[in-house]
């Protein structure tokens, strides 16, 4: 056969395969909301979490979604590839499923990379211990964080039973938000017990600022703050892996110099 269109027959699959692969890198960035999915820079991944958040029952198709099931294997995707340093988290979510979100923010709250949150438009309800759950966090001045117990609508079996369960999934909301950001289980009980100012609903609705004021939150910022904090985190972050790996070698240059020394006596 001739060596030219042996050639093109090679170029052409090349090409096919390429097409391929951006069409697999397209539906993930529509699946999983995530440019760094399409263009990747592997330095700093961005994890979207806007609208409901999605658990165990499907949302409504008009409803826009965030699926726990996506999240989480992103999360230990990010977690064995040594070349991500850091993860920025952007939310603009209403809440949703109370056990998906909390088990979004534990395994935000237990990778190891540094991790700098950042609440634009809203962190309502399950979005206030997402919020919480890096390292640092911001909110932009415009942004709304609606603090409330949990609640469900719909028919009850079993009063006091029901009663129980949802004062310990409570409990474990609050325990999170409390060892995960400044705030103090008075205040944050004060705040989700208040009756003068959401309609028809209880608790308080923080604006910008307050949500730092109360110790929710970090600081108020916008994306530039957003990544020059978690740019800062990883070089700290760079700077005492290098510090042990040096330490490491010290100590194993001393052991091969004593077992030396032994040997030749």
């Amino acid at each position: 056969m001739d060596n030219n269109k042996i050639k093109g027959k090679s170029e052409e699959k090349k090409e096919n395969g390429e097409a391929t692969e951006n069409l697999e890198k397209m539906k993930s960035m529509k699946d999983f909301g995530n440019m760094g999915m399409a263009s990747p820079n592997e330095r700093v991944q961005i994890l979207s979490i806007i609208g409901q958040i999605e658990g165990h029952m499907v949302s409504p198709p008009q409803t826009k979604t965030t699926k726990y099931e996506h999240v989480i294997p992103q999360l230990i995707a990010i977690e064995q590839n040594e070349n991500v340093k850091g993860v920025l988290i952007i939310l603009n979510t209403v809440g949703g499923d109370v056990e998906a979100g909390l088990a979004i923010a534990e395994m935000i709250n237990s990778i190891s990379k540094p991790t700098v949150s950042i609440v634009t438009g809203g962190g309502h309800s399950i979005g206030v211990p997402l919020a919480t759950s890096a390292d640092y966090s911001f909110i932009t001045p415009s942004a709304t964080m609606i603090i409330h117990p949990v609640r469900m609508n719909g028919f009850v079996i079993g009063v006091d039973q029901t009663f129980q369960y949802f004062k310990k999934m409570q409990e474990r909301i609050n325990d999170f938000i409390v060892r995960t950001s400044d705030i103090t289980h008075e205040d944050l009980n004060n705040y989700m017990k208040r009756t003068d100012e959401l309609l028809n609903d209880v608790g308080t609705m923080l604006i910008g600022k307050e949500a730092v004021e109360c110790g929710l939150i970090n600081a108020v910022g916008g994306a530039s703050e957003a990544l020059a904090k978690l740019n800062s985190l990883i070089d700290e972050n760079e700077n005492q892996k290098e510090s042990k790996e040096k330490k490491i070698t010290k100590k194993s240059t001393r052991k091969r110099k004593i077992v030396s020394k032994n040997s030749q006596r």
